[in-house]
């Protein structure tokens, strides 16, 4: 696997990404092997519980895909079990402030030794499959090297604090979500408006301005070139179940709509 720190460091353009929302295995392998570079795992609001988040793991390993597993919260209960189980990159929502940017780092780094960085991670990776069951040699010690850190902005106060969060040691990338932005703001359901375009650009803006890479859920088309070209490194475009969903419905719409004709002469 390859963390998402990497990834961005080796890219030369911006990074398209999928989402697996449903929980399946089945389809976090479909999406895997899409030819999209990343895979956002959401066990915020996909049905997806810690056990079950294995098999999408282990599915999506087999393909030239980083894997990114948001977790529920900025828990660092939940943070340690996620990367116990072998995800190498996290991504933690609703971060608003520095000091919870920092509680998101702290709890995916180890405790240092003395004078290092601190670090709050519960030490079992020899029961773990992050360390493969303790045959890496020296996991705990280089375990900083192989996890990625983002921190999602969400709100409002977010968005006022982007360039503090942006510059905490050990986030790896800002991931900026305009639906939750939106409601923040006091327009749910409605991230298109003008104003919640302007909060999204200023975060990019304030993000860049800290050297951080940042990304956009964007799953309109014009949403997707407008933030690429104001310098997002990152966008995803869609997730399996709105796929399912459109296809799906799309699949059917024409002859249900001829049959429907057909019937009412």
């Amino acid at each position: 696997m390859t963390t998402f720190r990497d990834a961005l460091a080796r890219a030369e353009a911006p990074l398209v990404g999928l989402w697996n929302a449903s929980g399946s295995a089945v389809a976090a392998e479909i999406m895997a092997g899409s030819g999209a570079d990343l895979l956002l795992v959401d066990g915020e609001h996909g049905p997806i519980s810690i056990s079950e988040m294995l098999p999408i793991l282990q599915a999506a390993a087999a393909y030239p895909v980083t894997t990114i597993v948001r977790v529920p919260w900025n828990d660092p209960v939940i943070i340690k079990q996620v990367l116990d189980l072998g995800a190498e990159n996290v991504l933690v929502p609703m971060v608003s402030t520095a000091d919870d940017a920092r509680a998101a780092v702290r709890a995916a780094r180890y405790p240092g030794g003395d004078g290092e960085r601190e670090g709050a991670r519960g030490i079992g990776s020899a029961l773990a499959r992050s360390s493969r069951w303790g045959r890496i040699p020296g996991y705990v010690r280089g375990a900083d090297a192989h996890v990625s850190v983002t921190v999602q902005i969400e709100t409002s106060e977010g968005v006022a604090n982007a360039a503090e969060i942006a510059a905490v040691d050990g986030v790896d990338g800002v991931f900026v979500g305009p639906a939750d932005l939106a409601g923040s703001m006091g327009l749910p359901g409605r991230p298109s408006e003008p104003a919640v375009v302007a909060a999204v650009d200023a975060t990019i803006d304030a993000v860049r301005s800290a050297g951080t890479p940042v990304g956009v859920n964007t799953f309109a088309e014009a949403d997707a070139d407008r933030c690429i070209a104001r310098g997002a490194s990152f966008v995803f475009v869609a997730a399996d179940v709105t796929l399912m969903a459109r296809g799906s419905e799309a699949a059917v719409a024409r002859l249900k709509r001829t049959r429907d004709e057909t019937d009412a002469y």
